[in-house]
């Protein structure tokens, strides 16, 4: 029977890397795959930050994932795997639509994305994601914090100092953009205190600047 999987962890866990993985493998099983991805920081791709993408489609706000799957089936265009990418961003209803393709037309499904936002909140799509799959996989690959203990929670950075306020979504990378991304133990997101600041010898975390409006997503 075809299954809703969830499969989650931290930024640099390597989900878009497994997912790509999974999606090589089904296909030189001789399956039809589907790839689905949202806010990828390569547009209409799944894209991994060890080099590895692939095109896939668009997931907006407004897209009926049911729906759209069944159209493809209509047109002759058969589907045995669906991979969905970036499924924190999903909504709600989204994921209710990734369930009854299981459901419905028995294709899995699995889906790969974050658990908690910067401000260590659930994002709306995983906690439906908790409640709804049949399986939940907690990914193993351990990103670190700076400090070398194990990273827990995302931490997003303006100009190398923790943002604690702001939209859920804003585009940015890990890297050295004005607005970045950063794994951190819990200690060191609590306190505020990114590699930045620990390159400078400060372990006191100041405010940070804010985002322009313009800078937000979703």
């Amino acid at each position: 029977m075809a299954e809703l999987q969830f499969f989650y962890g931290t930024m640099n866990c390597g989900k878009s890397t497994l997912a790509l993985q999974n999606h090589h493998n089904a296909t030189a099983a001789g399956k039809h795959v589907l790839l689905c991805t949202k806010h990828d920081r390569e547009g209409g791709r799944i894209s991994s930050r060890i080099g590895l993408s692939q095109p896939a489609q668009v997931v907006t706000d407004e897209l009926d994932l049911r729906a759209h799957v069944a159209a493809r089936l209509s047109a002759g265009r058969p589907v045995d795997v669906l991979i969905a990418d970036e499924a924190q961003f999903y909504t709600p209803a989204q994921v209710e639509q990734l369930a009854a393709i299981v459901d419905d037309l028995d294709i899995e499904v699995q889906a790969y994305g974050l658990l908690a936002d910067f401000q260590t909140r659930l994002f709306p799509g995983s906690q439906r994601l908790l409640e709804l799959a049949d399986r939940r996989i907690e990914l193993q690959v351990e990103a670190r914090c700076w400090c070398g203990e194990r990273g827990t929670t995302n931490a997003r950075t303006v100009d190398g100092r923790i943002q604690r306020e702001g939209a859920q979504v804003v585009v940015g990378d890990i890297g050295d953009a004005e607005v970045a991304y950063e794994v951190l133990c819990r200690r060191h997101h609590r306190d505020g205190v990114t590699r930045a600041i620990a390159d400078l010898g400060d372990a006191t975390a100041r405010p940070a600047p804010r985002v322009p409006q313009d800078a937000l997503r979703g």
